[in-house]
């Protein structure tokens, strides 16, 4: 990979990078310190990665500094700190971006995390699998089991709109 293709990388992948580790972490600091990050490390081995791959290799490289920071951040808390995690339905609201962070807020992070690679990145399965470290039917069962936990929090999409 040359100097001129990292900067077209940067150009066309930085902004989705971020918005995936934004979505997951909801920390715009975190995020821009791992984007940062994945972009080093990018830079480090810009001699062995070929052009053609370097967007899985950024998603994945970010993809895992999202799990270090997020277990690095792992505290034990106090009953008041614990969401409670009863799916209620909402009735004529109209905030569908609200709605939607929230009911994501309910995934736990690797489901989170395959439905925003999947729905949101629009990778597939496979590659979705490489990001992760996980086989293609892991991802498949955690997108599924994500995507029931997200109907039954929302419910009836005609409520919502």
């Amino acid at each position: 990979m040359t100097v001129n293709e990292y900067n077209n990388c940067v150009n066309q992948y930085a902004d989705g990078v971020f918005r995936f580790i934004l979505k997951n972490i909801k920390d715009e600091d975190k995020a821009k310190d791992i984007v940062q990050d994945a972009f080093e490390k990018l830079w480090i081995k810009l001699s062995d990665i070929d052009a053609a791959t370097v967007k899985s290799y950024l998603f994945t490289i970010a993809y895992n500094g999202m799990v270090d920071a997020i277990r690095r951040d792992k505290f034990v808390g106090d009953i008041e700190s614990v969401k409670d995690n009863n799916f209620i339905t909402f009735n004529n609201y109209n905030d569908l971006k609200e709605i939607l962070n929230e009911a994501l807020s309910k995934l736990n992070d690797i489901q989170r995390a395959v439905i925003l690679l999947r729905d949101y990145e629009g990778y597939n399965y496979n590659e979705i699998g490489k990001i992760t470290g996980l086989s293609e039917s892991q991802v498949k069962v955690y997108i599924y089991r994500a995507r029931v936990i997200l109907k039954e929090y929302i419910g009836n999409l005609y409520r919502v709109i």
